[in-house]
């Protein structure tokens, strides 16, 4: 069996600045930030719930990020 990696340290930043940012953008300071994985995600997209340490999801439309959260 392989040893389970360390968990992750998530970064002390809130989703809500990323909102009204331009996708690339929030995708490149997020990840400067220190979010592990970030995905860029249209409305509505069908994704699994399980909480993942160290990402961040932006919901993006027409190029802007509308929506971000954790896990």
């Amino acid at each position: 069996m392989a040893p389970n990696p360390a968990p992750v340290e998530e970064p002390q930043d809130s989703p809500d600045g990323y909102v009204g940012l331009d996708a690339e953008s929030a995708e490149r300071l997020a990840r400067d930030r220190g979010w592990t994985t970030v995905r860029s995600l249209a409305p509505g997209t069908v994704i699994t719930m399980e909480y993942r340490v160290g990402r961040l999801n932006l919901e993006v439309s027409d190029g802007l990020v509308n929506r971000a959260w954790k896990g």
